[in-house]
């Protein structure tokens, strides 16, 4: 049986969802070797893992002759100057979203979210994935974008419906909103290369580009992205503290709500939002029209099973879904969260394409594309006016 050999860097919450995921990997041993992290924390999760070898420090991971694969589950800042390393090293690399942002230079003024020009920021995005696609391309190795939305079941049944269809899509909405991150770098465009539109919405994106690409395939055609709109906010900062019991997000200079609007080279329209002030938990849904019907991804809520119960204590150690602030009153329970929004899937194509040396269905035109629209919308937000691709 194939083995492929994964060396992890980071151990917090995306870690955990991968490690779920390498567990189940089918038709060949997929085995994370190795976790590099700063902190002590690496030895309780390697422990906990059964992972052999922990590090301190990337450089010593990504020199490990054994490893194939270096699957990169740190905060967004480290993802590109960790891509190029990875990649001369000669690994395989996996990263988790977003591909790239900008995070500040010296001499900005602070905090740069407010203060550095969003077409600046988009000039020197664009400059440093020029960069690292250049240094992915001539190391020979896979490059995997870790964008699970294109791996739910219900946006793999999209596909399945638009190749034996070839109908055009005219329209879609996506979104993913919540009530706002617990971390503390979630709040400053410094650690995070901005707010809710890339933080969140950059998998709902990544969603509307791919599918639109697999329409463009199943049609013989070419679609491109020709001009973005969009517009940013920060519509909780009108509450009192008092007013905040439930909604989590803090900003410093990025944004709690975000949408913006894509138009297609053939003259059809997308739109995503994405928001840290919406209760009730995670809304992960796509909603995609065509000139034959109508398609509804709702990856969370769904209605799977219903809950209504009554008493919180007993329900303390049960899992209902991700970003609930109680357990109590009518539920929507997720079923095999990591199934439901394409994490087992990701990281079983991911293992076969090292096996088999093809290209995943997430892959570095994705990762660029959606970073490249992304900091698009940012430059029309901050300019109000339409920026045209």
């Amino acid at each position: 049986m194939p083995k492929v050999s994964v060396g992890l860097v980071g151990c917090g919450f995306v870690a955990e969802l991968h490690m779920y995921a390498y567990r189940r990997v089918y038709g060949l041993e997929a085995e994370v070797s190795a976790v590099a992290a700063r902190g002590a924390h690496v030895d309780d999760f390697a422990k906990k893992h059964y992972i052999a070898k922990t590090y301190r420090d990337f450089r010593h991971l990504v020199a490990d002759p054994n490893l194939d694969v270096i699957d990169i589950c740190t905060p967004p800042m480290l993802h590109a100057s960790m891509i190029v390393q990875a990649m001369q090293a000669g690994k395989h690399v996996i990263c988790e979203k977003p591909f790239a942002g900008y995070f500040g230079r010296e001499g900005d003024k602070q905090p740069i979210g407010k203060n550095v020009p969003k077409s600046l920021m988009y000039e020197r995005v664009m400059e440093e994935m020029e960069k690292t696609t250049k240094a992915i391309k001539a190391s020979g190795k896979l490059f995997m974008y870790a964008e699970d939305w294109v791996y739910a079941p219900a946006i793999s049944k999209m596909v399945e419906v638009l190749n034996a269809t070839k109908d055009k899509v005219l329209f879609m909405k996506g979104e993913e909103s919540h009530s706002g991150s617990h971390a503390a770098h979630a709040a400053q465009w410094a650690m995070t290369g901005g707010g809710s539109l890339i933080r969140m919405g950059c998998h709902p994106l990544s969603a509307v580009l791919y599918l639109k690409q697999v329409e463009a395939k199943a049609r013989g055609e070419r679609i491109t992205v020709s001009a973005v709109t969009a517009d940013v906010g920060n519509v909780a900062a009108c509450l009192a503290e008092r007013e905040r019991a439930y909604i989590k997000a803090k900003p410093v200079d990025v944004e709690d709500w975000g949408m913006l609007t894509l138009t297609f080279s053939d003259g059809t329209k997308a739109m995503v939002f994405s928001g840290d002030m919406i209760m009730g938990g995670v809304r992960n849904v796509v909603e995609t029209y065509t000139n034959g019907g109508s398609l509804f991804a709702n990856i969370t809520p769904n209605n799977h099973l219903m809950s209504y119960l009554t008493d919180e204590e007993k329900l303390a150690g049960v899992y209902i879904t991700e970003k609930v602030d109680r357990k109590t009153g009518w539920q929507y329970i997720c079923l095999e969260e990591e199934w439901t929004r394409g994490y087992l899937q990701e990281i079983q194509d991911f293992m076969e394409c090292v096996v088999r040396k093809r290209e995943p269905l997430a892959d570095l035109a994705l990762a660029y594309e959606t970073i490249k629209v992304n900091y698009a919308a940012y430059w029309s937000a901050d300019e109000g006016r339409r920026i045209v691709l």
